[in-house]
């Protein structure tokens, strides 16, 4: 078979695959050329292991975000397929909007709804790199959003959609700053007679849960541990993980806990909000934060629930708090340091464990595992500096 031949015969499954798929236009490679002045540098507004994202203006005049996967991107032929297929029958305030796609030859692109504000991880975890102000009123919009959203995934949608990706660089910000989780490639659909699904891991250390990390288990409480660790940070205003901060600072998560235990969770608020926020509003963020990590999955509230927490339509049952789960609490995170691997834990987790290298819209350089290979350590991840 000629690579010709080959290039053509991939295109028509591709296509064929997509006939059936509702709400999804097919574009042209020299439609998306244009539309991106070439695929212009300076048109260029995201990179990440899938390739790179550009600002566009299709031919009936929308602006477009276009996701070129490079040939080398851990996003393959079924992920692509997967992400098309789910994004393109639901539609929500809170969820990025498919236009369509491109298959020709060996190209794989994703056309999406421009927003105007990118992404968390470059706005509010961008180290003073972006000129938007996030006020208190701000934060709360984006995170009862985000929690709409996932509450919509997770429990209208039908069968029901696991994301396994939720983090800073895959909630992107409209001209209002009204969120939208972005990045479906990981998706997983969860059938209402299944209690869980094993797989293979697949997500962004910080955020993973530790019983998908470990176990890889997954159920729609591996994604509220998710959202559990970005609330937070859009509390703290802070990522994650932070090694340039004092030891005991290092880990939100670990942070959090402690000052919840001496009753000074107010001391987490981001500082740029020079004291003008709802002190008791934001404690109760962060201890439903706590709540949507604890170690055990069956203690952490649906969606739903944490979405009325979040309105203030539920109260809080501070009595069923407890500690989070710490991927630090299963394995030991400074390992480099001692020359024999304890047994029993496989220190290199290619064989079971992906990063999405789906960081669309994001700095690199802005997370601990933002641009994390698909082969590594959990200490290599855990030890960039911030």
């Amino acid at each position: 078979m000629t690579c010709l031949s080959f290039l053509c015969g991939r295109r028509s499954n591709l296509s064929n695959e997509l006939t059936g798929v509702d709400n999804v236009t097919l574009y042209t490679y020299k439609e998306l050329k244009i539309a991106t002045n070439d695929f212009s540098p300076a048109n260029k507004i995201g990179e990440g292991g899938f390739g790179s994202v550009y600002k566009g203006k299709l031919r009936n005049g929308q602006m477009a975000a276009i996701k070129v996967l490079s040939a080398e991107s851990r996003q393959g032929v079924r992920e692509f397929l997967t992400e098309i297929q789910i994004i393109s029958d639901i539609e929500h305030e809170n969820l990025v909007k498919l236009y369509g796609c491109c298959v020709e030859a060996n190209q794989r692109i994703l056309v999406y709804n421009y927003l105007e504000n990118n992404s968390l991880a470059r706005t509010l975890l961008g180290g003073g790199h972006s000129s938007i102000y996030f006020s208190w009123q701000t934060r709360v919009k984006i995170c009862i959003g985000v929690a709409r959203g996932l509450a919509y995934l997770h429990e209208q949608v039908v069968p029901h959609i696991v994301h396994r990706d939720i983090k800073a660089s895959n909630i992107l910000l409209d001209r209002d700053l009204t969120p939208k989780i972005s990045d479906f490639g990981l998706a997983k659909l969860m059938p209402p007679n299944m209690t869980h699904v094993s797989t293979r891991v697949a997500g962004t250390i910080g955020y993973l849960a530790p019983e998908y990390a470990i176990r890889g288990q997954l159920t729609r409480r591996a994604d509220i541990y998710s959202f559990g660790v970005l609330l937070i940070e859009i509390v703290s205003g802070r990522c994650n993980t932070n090694t340039r901060l004092p030891i005991d600072e290092q880990y939100i998560l670990e942070r959090t806990w402690h000052l919840y235990e001496k009753n000074a969770l107010v001391a987490l608020v981001d500082t740029s909000l020079n004291g003008d926020f709802d002190g008791e509003r934001a404690c109760r963020f962060l201890k439903i934060g706590l709540l949507c990590t604890q170690d055990a999955p069956k203690l952490r509230p649906s969606m739903s629930s944490v979405v009325r927490m979040l309105t203030g339509e539920k109260d809080i049952d501070e009595a069923t708090i407890t500690k989070p789960g710490l991927i630090s609490d299963f394995m030991d995170l400074k390992i480099k340091n001692d020359p024999k691997p304890r047994h029993g834990i496989n220190n290199n987790m290619s064989s079971n464990f992906n990063s999405s290298g789906s960081d669309s819209l994001e700095n690199t350089t802005l997370t601990s595992a933002s641009s994390s290979q698909a082969t590594m350590t959990f200490t290599a991840v855990y030890d960039k500096s911030m």
